[in-house]
């Protein structure tokens, strides 16, 4: 029989922190007497005739554990049923699969080991969670791993936008990733003061709509211009242009590509870059020159080197992979509480009664974010009289009429 050896596969996009659980499970494993073995190509390389696999010594974890990235090159590919065999797994004499990635990397993950236990190889399997959303439902409001570094990374990207902002006295429209919840925009426009902010969370009591996303970003911009502002930055959440609807896209002359379905792929467009347009046109429509121009936060925030935040907390997700898997637990999430407590969560914990994992959301009934929507720039009853020598409808440009709060 061949040594023992923990698999370690990474799903979905790039997290700060990746190489820091990587690093920490191959070194703790090492210490054991394990071989560890990073597959690459997430679970299309773990079931091909030809695995692509890094064995790690201690140097090479060593080296990588602060570093950005991921050393085991990730996939979003999911596997049938069909897909599955136990080659690797028998070949290489796997007694744990760890895995690193979202809720459907976590899913797979499960379906994996109830195919394995029904080949009588009884594999361990524990998931890492990580998203810069920070949209997982975690015990105690925990964040997720790689949030921290992202916002933090996108924070020095807000701030010197800002100073620009201030210096070329314009504004910019920017937009960040978030496709679900607003966590990661939330974070980074209240750190960096920006005047409006704009996530789905926000649309409870109304439709999202382009004309409302644009009026929100004009509101601030028509106060600032009252108070003698003439820059600043808006932000928008990604998940805003989720929740609009698909016929209104389509009607909107934006250009998009289409998926076989016919639906309009997204993820090939600059959302900054449409949204500002948008606001563009408006102002011209009002005979108001207000320069503003797209900033797109996106793939500059998944690659960062992680923070100490990340660094630590990673590290003890990794660790807890170990304790886990020493008290002979298996198919389930590492997770922590803020005392630093480690506890395993089940799949079945989180799913609704349809299956599915809801999203973690950013609350807006919390006072944290009363306090940071109060503390935007925006039209209210109050600026009427003064705004009426600029528009004929106020009211059009209400923060709080728009959202219907």
């Amino acid at each position: 029989m061949s040594q023992k050896s923990v698999a370690i596969i990474c799903g979905g996009g790039p997290a700060p922190g990746i190489n820091t659980v990587v690093s920490t499970v191959a070194k703790i494993f090492l210490k054991d007497g394990y071989e560890v073995l990073g597959i690459h190509d997430g679970y299309r390389g773990l079931f091909s005739p030809e695995p692509k696999v890094i064995s790690f010594d201690f140097h090479y974890a060593d080296r990588i554990f602060s570093r950005g990235g991921s050393s085991i090159l990730m996939s979003r590919f999911k596997p049938k049923d069909s897909d599955f065999n136990t080659d690797f797994f028998v070949k290489n004499n796997v007694k744990l699969l760890v895995t690193i990635g979202g809720d459907d990397t976590a899913s797979t993950a499960n379906r994996i080991s109830k195919y394995l236990a029904k080949n009588n190889l009884p594999i361990a399997n524990i998931h890492v969670p990580k998203t810069i959303d920070n949209d997982l439902p975690l015990p105690d409001r925990n964040p997720t791993f790689g949030f921290h570094s992202a916002k933090d990374e996108g924070v020095k990207i807000g701030n010197t936008i800002y100073e620009d902002a201030i210096t070329s006295n314009n504004w910019f429209v920017m937009s960040a990733m978030g496709r679900t919840a607003g966590h990661l925009a939330f974070g980074i426009a209240s750190a960096c003061h920006f005047p409006m902010l704009i996530i789905p969370e926000m649309f409870n009591k109304t439709k999202a709509t382009l004309d409302k996303v644009v009026s929100l970003i004009i509101s601030s911009m028509l106060k600032r211009k009252l108070l003698g502002i003439n820059y600043g930055v808006a932000l928008i959440s990604e998940g805003v242009f989720h929740i609009i609807d698909e016929e209104e896209l389509k009607a909107s002359g934006i250009m998009f590509t289409y998926d076989d379905h016919g639906h309009p792929e997204l993820g090939n467009v600059s959302k900054s870059n449409i949204f500002n347009i948008l606001v563009q046109e408006r102002l011209k429509s009002m005979n108001l020159q207000i320069k503003s121009r797209p900033i797109e936060l996106g793939y500059e925030l998944r690659c960062c080197r992680p923070i100490g935040y990340d660094l630590t907390l990673c590290t003890l997700l990794a660790i807890g992979v170990k304790k886990l898997f020493d008290e002979g637990i298996s198919g389930c999430i590492v997770t922590t509480n803020s005392r630093g407590d480690i506890t395993p969560m089940f799949l079945s914990e989180f799913e609704n009664s349809d299956g599915v994992i809801p999203p973690r959301l950013v609350d807006i009934d919390a006072e944290i974010s009363k306090l940071s929507f109060k503390n935007l720039h925006f039209i209210q009853e109050e600026d009427y009289e003064q705004l009426g020598l600029i528009t004929e409808d106020p009211t059009q440009y209400d923060f709080n009429k728009i959202l219907n709060w």
